[in-house]
């Protein structure tokens, strides 16, 4: 697989990595086993699918584990990417940025994915009774003290982020601008998709300016753009997408004119290729800089993903992608 470079230590990672929330958070519960889950990450490693990305609040803490169980073996085959700064209550969710825990939370970190450096330490989200350059100071300790390579930063929550008369990642940039003055930031992870671009406006071109890394969180849409979803079939209580304004029976069927354009698209390249990766070689296509992070705890799945680096979307196909109608959501 292509290997690209993540900010300026110029960290190396296959192209399309592997997000493992699914396998322990946030989706149909009742679908995650273990040891599935242990051979689609041993089966991303084999195909050059390195950076794996996980948190601690997935589970909370259980993803670590289930990762951690592959590292124990393969420390050398894989790109490790963790977050913290979120604690997760029995019915919510809240940051913590004091500079104490985020060191505590790293050793945890480190012992449940066991090993002994992670490779990118992320701030999930910043601490609004904490100044951020103080987290993000902690953060840097980390890395002169040898448990952390290089930092990230998640974008702030999509939605919750935008004010009248702002761009949706205003608020993100003014983060980045904040903790660049504290170290370097070597890769931020936000949302884009065919269906959810909106970070092509500005953060995007913000990280290319300044040679920091792209992590494509939820490039196949929450799966949706996969094409393998029927609109009213429902999902299990607690996953996101039951409480999802784009996953209503009658948005998933509004949408449906995305997926088509993708299969369009698809079936120019061969009968094999499929929506799901000409929209992660869109996200490809967007940035050398760009590396796309598809969430799945299946083998097949991770097999797919990985053959979207190879795809080669023509200048045609870009513009087809771009001419799609955007995504309709019932808060619309």
């Amino acid at each position: 697989m292509e290997r690209r470079t993540i900010g300026a230590a110029a960290l190396a990672v296959g192209a399309v990595g592997l997000g493992c929330m699914p396998m322990s958070w946030a989706y149909s519960s009742s679908r995650q086993r273990g040891e599935e889950s242990v051979r689609a990450v041993h089966r991303a490693l084999d195909l050059g699918s390195t950076l794996l990305d996980t948190a601690d609040m997935y589970g909370p803490f259980t993803n670590e584990l289930l990762v951690g169980r592959v590292l124990k073996e393969r420390r050398q085959d894989a790109f490790v990417s963790t977050k913290v700064g979120l604690l997760v209550g029995e019915q919510h969710i809240v940051a913590n940025g004091r500079p104490g825990y985020v060191k505590r939370a790293c050793d945890a970190s480190l012992r449940r994915l066991q090993t002994d450096v992670i490779d990118l330490y992320q701030l999930h989200r910043a601490d609004p009774e904490v100044p951020v350059e103080e987290t993000w100071g902690a953060m840097a300790e980390l890395v002169r003290a040898g448990k952390v390579r290089a930092l990230g930063l998640c974008a702030v929550g999509a939605r919750g982020g935008r004010r009248l008369g702002t761009r949706l990642h205003d608020a993100t940039i003014r983060q980045l601008q904040r903790v660049q003055q504290v170290f370097p930031v070597s890769a931020v992870q936000a949302e884009l998709s065919v269906w959810s671009p909106e970070a092509l406006e500005a953060l995007l071109p913000w990280c290319e300016a300044r040679g920091i890394g792209f992590l494509a969180a939820m490039p196949l849409g929450n799966g949706f753009l996969t094409g393998t979803l029927t609109p009213g079939q429902g999902f299990e209580p607690d996953d996101v997408r039951a409480r999802h304004p784009r996953f209503t029976a009658e948005m998933m069927a509004s949408n449906q004119p995305i997926v088509a354009g993708l299969r369009r698209v698809a079936a120019r390249h061969g009968e094999e290729v499929t929506p799901a990766q000409v929209a992660l070689a869109w996200a490809l296509a967007q940035g050398r800089h760009v590396v796309a992070t598809p969430g799945t705890k299946q083998e097949r799945w991770v097999t797919q993903n990985a053959g979207a680096e190879a795809l080669r979307l023509s200048t045609q196909d870009l513009a087809e992608v771009a001419g799609l109608p955007g995504a309709q959501g019932s808060w619309d």
